[in-house]
């Protein structure tokens, strides 16, 4: 029978082990190698590659991720795979991010005369400021851990997220320095919830022309349940005679007017819309619509221009329809 209270404290011991190792980071991320490290990227004119074997290379492949979705043209070379054509993709603007714990990569050291007689200049990444790698290397990141989480010291443990942090300090840093924004962002993640969010707007996915629901404010009750039905978004925005909006109907007023036993037939819609009702503009993100709508516990929204004219209408089903939830 496994002793459950045995995992759990080798579990948090892992984590202490860990937590010490970043903590000892902070000695690293504070030298002048690192401001350097930043500085040189900042004026590369190429792209940044990303090179490491084994577990390094694991997590080198998630830093070239991170260095590219946040400003940083990046992406990770297999060493073993260049010496066979891959380093092709290398050029003269381009700056190597090479990661070793024990700086002493056979794959990566077997690249250094052709990297160097290219004049590529290496940021190297390792444990070891007294490996080859380091030596060879223009500038030298270290990430020293005090021990490996793994009690044997063999696997990657502590230097490996001690790699990674130092990776996304760079990506960070780097982002802030260039004043990168939530838009330049959304334009790297096109796909996904996160790429919508960021970058669907109200007026891509509002319905547009004959499908907004909209009648005149003398309308009677009756026939403005016939405009609800047919666009199907359980609201009309409720307009004048020039055309502005001056207030809104929904399934939730209907209800009310049921209850309230007035006449349908004779009753104008004016006499029981919603007045000063909610709008947005178009240019909003349909995140931003949709947060309003949670706010406010509303199901709908009409969109207007500088004029108060609706120029559009959506609902919450359009914004799962669009991926915003």
């Amino acid at each position: 029978m496994i002793d459950q209270t045995q995992l759990r404290q080798w579990g948090r011991q892992v984590i202490d082990i860990e937590k010490a190792a970043l903590d000892n980071l902070y000695q690293y991320v504070d030298s002048d190698a690192f401001g350097q490290a930043c500085e040189l990227i900042l004026q590369c004119k190429g792209k940044v590659i990303v090179m490491g074997m084994g577990k390094s290379g694991h997590i080198g492949n998630k830093i070239s991720a991170t260095l590219a979705s946040t400003g940083t043209p990046a992406f990770f070379v297999h060493p073993g795979e260049a010496s066979h054509g891959d380093l092709g993709a290398l050029a003269k603007n381009d700056i190597i991010l090479a990661i070793s714990n024990s700086g002493e990569s056979s794959e990566i050291l077997t690249l250094m005369p052709v990297i160097q007689r290219m004049g590529v200049p290496v940021i190297a990444i390792t444990g070891k400021p007294d490996s080859n790698m380091a030596k060879l290397s223009k500038l030298h990141l270290c990430i020293e851990v005090p021990e490996e989480a793994c009690p044997l010291g063999l696997a990657p443990t502590s230097s490996t997220t001690a790699t990674l942090v130092m990776g996304d300090a760079l990506a960070v840093a780097l982002l802030q320095a260039k004043g990168f924004t939530r838009d330049d962002f959304a334009l790297s993640h096109p796909g996904g919830s996160l790429g919508r969010k960021l970058l669907l707007k109200v007026g891509d996915v509002m319905h547009k022309g004959d499908d907004i629901p909209q009648v005149k404010s003398d309308l009677c009750i009756t026939e403005t349940l016939y405009e609800i039905s047919n666009k199907g978004l359980g609201m009309t925005a409720v307009i004048d005679a020039d055309s502005k909006l001056v207030g809104i109907f929904t399934d939730g007023d209907l209800r009310r007017v049921i209850d309230a036993e007035i006449n349908l037939r004779t009753t104008a819609i004016a006499d029981v819309m919603t007045t000063n009702c909610i709008t947005i503009n178009a240019g909003i993100l349909a995140a931003q619509a949709l947060q309003v709508m949670e706010e406010k516990s509303i199901n709908g929204l009409i969109v207007v221009d500088e004029n108060n004219h609706p120029v559009g209408a959506l609902n919450m089903l359009d914004m799962v329809k669009a991926g915003v939830i």
